[in-house]
């Protein structure tokens, strides 16, 4: 979905770039069009982020991240299981942090003990898109097994 935006922007910001030359000049257009570029700059390398920053699982703890954006770290111990369905209002719950942004989420994880944002809110619950949910609901149950759960 951040793909199909970066395109949106790229194509958004040359039409806009051309409307501004015609109805207001040079120098609107030039304002106009560094604003829109360092939009699409971000976005590329938000984008671009998602690979150097993945989810993981490692030395006991699952961290769900979205690329530079956020990311929770969770004790493989506190996971208290994945759900196998979930509706919009579970969504916005307050103690649910949802990761996916502007897709559908793919996964929920359901914890056990809250963990704190940054902001220290506490977090019951972390919906995600992953690319691949089938390995992801693998590698959690063969770890809570592991672990006793």
């Amino acid at each position: 979905m951040i793909g199909v935006l970066l395109g949106i922007a790229i194509v958004e910001m040359l039409v806009v770039h051309l409307v501004v030359v015609a109805l207001l000049g040079w120098v609107a257009a030039v304002v106009v069009g560094l604003l829109d570029l360092s939009v699409v700059i971000s976005l590329a390398l938000l984008l671009g982020s998602f690979r150097r920053y993945p989810v993981t699982i490692a030395d006991g703890v699952l961290t769900m991240r979205t690329g530079r954006l956020k990311s929770i770290a969770v004790p493989i111990t506190d996971i208290a299981g994945l759900r196998t369905t979930w509706n919009a209002v579970a969504l916005r719950q307050k103690d649910m942090v949802n990761l996916a942004l502007a897709s559908w989420p793919s996964v929920v994880v359901d914890l056990s003990e809250p963990v704190l944002s940054r902001r220290g809110k506490p977090i019951r619950a972390i919906a995600h898109k992953l690319d691949d949910p089938a390995a992801f609901h693998a590698a959690i149950t063969a770890l809570s097994a592991a672990h006793g759960h």
